[in-house]
């Protein structure tokens, strides 16, 4: 029997997380049947792919080469300086403008920055990385925009990874360059594509679900108050896992293609046929987190799937909480009378993002 034109949308949190363990699902985006997001990912699936878009055990092979730099215990001894650049970010703000657009003021700029230490990327460079970003994550992006956008930033990387192994730093660039590409286990090219992977991942993400938490939180004050008048970090933790299950920012599905027949909840999926795997939809199953729609800074939400499950779950999941902790543990203390400073019918939401949040979010306090 041939595939299915059209692919599989599974919504149930429970079929999800059995889904993305199952090693007959493939990431692997030139596969017949896998279901692109648009043209343009269609023909990048035609250039090299970095590690997110390979089945083990190549996938695992060479996650391994970046998996040190985000173990916990490292991860957790970066809180410090997260927490110093999120208050030097809200000082700035109080000396300068108001109302101010808080996505270039502080959330744009604080993952940014995060990253750039870790990776070794100048941050002076951002405006580069970003714009580009801007295009390899927008639905609508063109073909050969997100073929120049890539080619740009892969460019960048490569010259970056260059002269790292000729003047090593304590970042993660630097022990791809001397450990993986001296040691002929990666081409130069290759340690590049994994630098743009975790460049564009480490600061898209985190500044959409710094602005759109922040939205969510003036449309719940209720919910508000209980981050703006604690001083417990174990409520922090709580809400920013609800958070994330809440707004699940990644609202166009992981994306993966059968290559053999499997049966889940009464329908057979055949070799060949696409998936899309709805996180944000599993993230509002009733089934799993009972009145799912309504915004519960106390719920248990730590099962929720916003950086997805099994192999393929977020690299930087643990880099992404302490940042969110340190703003929402802080922001809103600090400008108690945090407002959005325009009529939320003025607000441009990213519809055409892969990435859901706001282009802008003009604040007064």
């Amino acid at each position: 029997m041939s595939a299915r034109a059209t692919p599989w949308l599974v919504t149930r949190h429970d079929h999800l997380r059995t889904l993305v363990r199952d090693s007959r699902l493939s990431a692997d985006p030139s596969r017949a049947g896998y279901p692109h997001r648009n043209a343009g990912g269609k023909e990048s699936s035609r250039s090299p792919q970095s590690f997110i878009a390979m089945d083990d055990p190549e996938h695992a092979r060479l996650r391994r080469m970046v998996t040190p730099p985000f173990a916990v215990r490292r991860i957790e001894a970066m809180r410090p300086r997260v927490q110093r650049i999120v208050d030097g970010l809200i000082d700035d703000m109080l000396a300068g403008p108001n109302p101010v657009d808080l996505v270039e003021a502080f959330a744009l700029p604080l993952p940014s920055l995060v990253i750039c230490e870790l990776l070794g990327v100048p941050y002076e460079r951002h405006d580069f990385f970003e714009r580009n970003t801007r295009v390899l994550v927008c639905r609508t992006s063109s073909p050969d925009d997100m073929r120049a956008a890539s080619q740009a930033l892969a460019d960048y990387l490569e010259e970056l990874v260059a002269a790292k192994r000729a003047d090593p730093g304590d970042d993660l660039l630097s022990a791809l360059a001397t450990q993986q590409v001296e040691s002929g286990a990666l081409t130069q090219r290759e340690a590049a594509a994994m630098g743009v992977l975790l460049l564009i991942g480490g600061h898209e993400t985190t500044a959409n679900m710094i602005t759109l938490g922040t939205l969510a939180l003036l449309r719940n004050p209720d919910q508000l108050a209980l981050l703006r008048d604690t001083d417990d970090p174990s409520v922090v933790v709580t809400a920013v896992e609800e958070m994330l299950r809440y707004l699940t920012i990644t609202h166009s599905g992981r994306r993966r293609v059968a290559t053999a027949d499997i049966t889940i909840g009464g329908q057979v999926i055949k070799a060949g046929d696409g998936l899309i795997l709805a996180n944000d939809a599993a993230n509002r199953d009733p089934e799993a987190f009972p009145d799912p729609d309504r915004l519960d800074l106390t719920r248990n939400a730590r099962h929720h799937l916003a950086f997805g499950y099994g192999v393929h779950q977020c690299l930087g999941r643990q880099l992404a909480r302490i940042e969110l902790q340190a703003v929402y543990g802080t922001l809103y203390r600090r400008l108690p009378g945090l407002a959005v400073a325009i009529g939320e019918d003025q607000l441009e939401f990213k519809h055409d993002g892969l990435v859901y949040g706001l282009y802008e979010l003009p604040v007064t306090w």
